[in-house]
């Protein structure tokens, strides 16, 4: 009775936070890992990579700094104290250390992307008419998560941390000379309650709700971005968004420039502010369609360069939704405030909602025009922009990209053989990679720690010394069919119970960080351990792998982590598995295209092992 009274919004901001509550209160804290256990797992990681007496040197160091009364020990109790006094003991300080102090531009090194199959639309006319849905889409699944009627999700029947879905929205990224930091504007009650479209480089500020508080219908958004279109003919506008694909020192220093003049502010500003933004792309480059889906993964990752939809983009924004005039479209966002599965949690829910007819009647009132943004740009803005369109085209043009449909089997053929899909995957990405390089490397996967109140990620290692035998074995013809089909589920097994241990928050690399970022907090000399060479070719990740599995035909790319890596990701669906690999140029040593290759046939490979044909 009593809520009767109170205005809808605020009885929305009471519902979302006791749901939160009830939902964080079932998820429990992150463990901190017994030191003596990730001691001995670090070293049984090492061994596939680390010759004999690399790693007994390694080892006499581990000891030492593991031994009764040791650094180890101080610092592993240091841990546990940090670990009762806080939210989670490690997710601050990940963000901090893997995303906020890192000074790389967050255009392929940081955001990730997801194409999303093409849309049957060939011109501005369906792109519109498909835009106006995903906006009313997105703010259907925004208007869950504030009343606080999205579902809590599952894993093995445990709840998942929620925490992040209302992070996703109204939270924008800021640059800053030697770290950035994020800000997030969307309370329920006086939230902003506009997004951002961008057109031919241009920023308009749409207002999504009435004055009532609900939100545009799609007829109303469709009539809105139609006005916006005709605000947006292409002119001499500078491409302002290009400013935030630079380096961060030097995107900082822009940034405060920027801000120097009072309408550059609040156009930035609107943008932080901004629910999320849509991109509206012009079209591109036609290309064969075997070349198709990695053109249209480039052009959600980066915009495709200066004389393409780069201007587009800014990519500090958390959610950047791209629909292009060609039917393309898909997400690119930023990765300090959200992680894959949300992620595709919200687009399972967008997706859903564009089979829906639109039953809803748009009110007859008139909507005040979409606010355009302006930028005042002297001369050592201009300066500036000329500087980001050079570095975002010697990155992009230095960036491959090869995205392909394995479609010979899915996720139900491995299934039959009673191993892990994810398991194989990985087994057939290291073999690919042993092929092309004739040597194992250091591979990170990614395993989600949602089980936990607060929790982000951990990696999952490869190889591990089982892979390494299968993997040596597999090629080596004096070996016979079962004996390898035997290495194979000992490697596939021996990866399983790696995923379930980093699942379970029991993985040795964010330990491992916090350790060390424990140290340096004491105002300690890093320890001996870290400094060891070991830990740096343990850590230089050639290999960086995701699985993103979604309920479509999604592929997600982004860049690899170190020069001379690669970058692959994978959704596996029933019958076919859609990967993207990325390598750079730069480095001779890598090949997108051969690893891509190699990766097809070693997957077939791995087929006939099991179906051997006559």
């Amino acid at each position: 009775m009593i809520l009767e009274k109170i205005p809808p919004r605020i009885c929305s901001l009471f519902m979302q936070r006791a749901v939160l509550r009830q939902a964080h209160s079932s998820v429990p804290p992150q463990p901190v890992p017994p030191l003596g256990q990730t001691l001995q797992r670090y070293l049984t990681a090492l061994e596939p990579l680390l010759p004999a007496d690399e790693l007994e040197h390694t080892r006499k160091i581990v000891q030492k700094f593991g031994s009764p009364g040791g650094l180890g020990e101080k610092l592993q109790r240091e841990l546990i104290k940090r670990a009762k006094h806080s939210h989670n003991w490690i997710s601050d300080w990940w963000v901090q250390w893997a995303y906020l102090e890192c000074r790389q531009p967050l255009a392929v090194h940081s955001n990730p992307a997801i194409s999303l199959p093409k849309r049957d639309f060939t011109d501005w006319r369906g792109q519109l008419v498909f835009a106006s849905k995903l906006i009313a889409g997105v703010l259907d699944f925004k208007a869950q998560v504030d009343s606080g009627k999205l579902a809590v999700e599952y894993m093995r029947g445990q709840p998942l941390c929620m925490e992040l879905f209302p992070q996703l929205f109204s939270s924008c990224r800021i640059p800053g000379p030697k770290h950035d930091h994020v800000v997030h504007y969307g309370r329920p009650r006086r939230g902003p309650v506009h997004i951002t479209v961008v057109r031919n480089y241009q920023f308009f500020q749409l207002d999504v709700y009435n004055s009532d508080g609900t939100p545009l219908t799609e007829s109303q958004i469709h009539a809105q971005l139609l006005r916006i279109r005709s605000q947006s003919w292409k002119t001499d506008k500078e491409p302002m968004g290009i400013l935030t694909s630079e380096h961060r020192h030097t995107w900082g220093q822009a940034y405060t420039r920027l801000l120097r003049d009072k309408i550059n502010k609040e156009s930035v500003r609107l943008i932080e502010k901004s629910i999320f933004t849509l991109c509206l792309d012009s079209p591109v480059m036609r290309v064969s369609d075997e070349k198709y889906s990695s053109r249209m993964a480039a052009q959600i990752l980066h915009g495709g360069g200066t004389y393409s939809n780069s201007g587009n983009r800014w990519f500090d924004k958390t959610l950047q939704f791209v629909v292009g005039e060609d039917g393309s479209w898909g997400l690119l966002y930023e990765h300090a405030t959200a992680e894959g599965p949300p992620i595709s949690t919200l687009l399972d829910h967008v997706l859903e909602y564009c089979k829906k007819p639109d039953r809803v009647r748009a009110p007859l009132i008139p909507l005040p025009m979409p606010k355009k943004l302006y930028f005042y740009i002297n001369s050592e803005i201009k300066w500036d922009l000329e500087m980001a369109k050079q570095n975002l085209d010697i990155l992009i043009n230095d960036l491959d990209i090869k995205c392909f449909n394995f479609q010979r089997f899915g996720k139900e053929f491995v299934k039959q053989l009673k191993l892990s899909p994810n398991s194989f995957i990985q087994l057939a990405i290291q073999l690919a990679y042993y092929r092309v390089h004739s040597e194992v490397c250091a591979a990170c996967d990614i395993a989600s720690l949602r089980m936990f109140r607060g929790g982000r990620t951990d990696y999952i290692r490869s190889p591990t010394n089982q892979m390494l035998s299968f993997i040596q074995a597999f090629d080596d013809n004096a070996v016979s069919r079962e004996a390898k089909v035997q290495l194979l589920r000992e490697a596939v097994d021996a990866y399983s119970i790696l995923t379930e241990q980093s699942l379970m928050g029991q993985g040795i690399d964010r330990h491992l960080l916090g350790l060390k970022l424990q140290a340096i907090e004491e105002g300690l000399s890093v320890p001996r351990i870290f400094m060891d060479t070991a830990y740096g070719l343990a850590t230089h990740w050639k290999l960086r792998t995701g699985q993103v599995p979604t309920n479509t035909d999604s592929v997600m790319c982004f860049g690899p982590l170190v020069p001379d890596g690669y970058a692959v990701c994978y959704n596996p669906q029933h019958d076919h598995v859609h990967f993207s690999v990325t390598a750079f140029n730069c480095c001779e040593e890598t090949n997108a295209e051969k690893l891509a290759l190699t990766l097809e046939r070693s997957l077939c490979d791995l087929q006939e092992l099991f179906q051997p044909t006559v």
